[in-house]
Parts: C-alpha cells; structure tokens; sequence
C-alpha cells in the first residue's frame, strides 16, 4: 500500500491501495521495544507505519484491542525519530499486559526508556488513544472515550530534534517466550498532517 511499510516482519502490508478499516498485527515471541540501562536495547517488535517529514506531523489515532494473557503482552501507537547520528528516539502509547491485566501504558525513550501506567477504565482489553504535537511543540498522549478525552501524558523532547527520518504508525511486541504468535487488532486509524509551508 502505497506511503505503508512494515518493519521487522516479513507480513505483508494489510490492505490494496487503501489502509483498510480494520486490520491485525501478528507478533511472534520474543519481540519488544523496550531500553533499559545498562545494555538493554531492544527494537525487533512489528511496526507498520509511514514516513513523513517531522515538521507534517499533526495526530495520530487508532483503537487497540487482543487477547492479552503474556506478561508485557502489548501494542499500540508508535513514533520513531532515526537520528542522522544512527541514533533512535521513540515514543509508544497503547495497552500492555502487566500485573495481571491490561494497562493504558506510554514509554518514552530518549537515551533510555521510561515507562507510564494507567488502568484502562472500560476494565477491558480495549481502548483508543490519540498522539498530538501542540502548539508548543509538545507531544500529548491522549485515552480517547467517545467525543470526551482525556490527557495521559506530556513528552517536551520528541520534536527538540531535526530528524530525516520520522516513523509514524502502529505496533505489536510480544516479549515472553511463552504463549505463541500475539495477534493484535487495530480499527480507525487516522494519520493527519499539516503543510510545513502556513506554520
């Protein structure tokens, strides 16, 4: 599909020419973003997105949902600013499986990756979030509940930074051994932009 690729996995694209309505991710075992001192640096976890200069990007939105049931089980969102230097940053917001049930989780890596949690309040395994650069150049992290929603998170660093590669889309990472191919669903994705020529 055209302006659509994946990462880290040989899956092909979902969708023709259009990103379809509805569409899932398989992550296999063993797969996670994820960079925690002193060595830690994981980055082979299925991410299907589309490349755009950093100054277009404006939002980005979609509704998550799968059978969580493997510790750190996840999937969601995902930005991903590779650096001229081989350096990656990288901001992840969606639903993870910890302490025996699903979270609104939001990980943000700048040198190293920290980590947020939140219940997500439906109790369920489901939720859409939103991801928006505000007028300050601040990233908001956004739990989307129909037309109400409600602010999870403020990252102040992720457009500090000129970038020639800026990632955005959607990921699944399945870190356990255990448990076979994690199958996340994705629905209402919406990618917007703006023209870097009115700012």
């Amino acid at each position: 599909m055209a302006g659509f690729a994946f990462a880290n996995t040989p899956d092909h694209v979902p969708g023709d020419e259009h990103l379809p309505a509805e569409f899932t991710i398989k992550a296999s075992p063993d797969t996670d973003i994820w960079a925690k001192p002193p060595s830690t640096k994981r980055f082979n976890a299925p991410i299907f997105y589309k490349s755009m200069p950093l100054d277009t990007f404006k939002r980005a939105r979609v509704a998550i949902s799968a059978n969580w049931s493997q510790k750190y089980d996840q999937g969601g969102l995902i930005i991903v600013l590779n650096g001229n230097d081989g350096e990656r940053k990288w901001v992840k917001t969606g639903i993870e499986f910890t302490h025996d049930k699903p979270h609104l989780s939001t990980v943000a890596k700048d040198r190293w990756a920290d980590w947020s949690l939140l219940p997500v309040p439906s109790g369920c395994g489901g939720a859409t979030l939103e991801i928006a650069r505000e007028p300050d150049d601040s990233l908001w992290v956004w739990l989307v509940e129909g037309i109400q929603k409600s602010p999870i998170r403020e990252i102040t660093w992720a457009f500090a930074d000129n970038v020639n590669d800026f990632w955005v889309g959607v990921y699944a990472a399945r870190p356990s051994s255990e448990g076979g191919d994690l199958i996340v669903s994705f629905s209402s994705v919406v990618i917007e932009v703006t023209d870097p020529a009115s700012k």
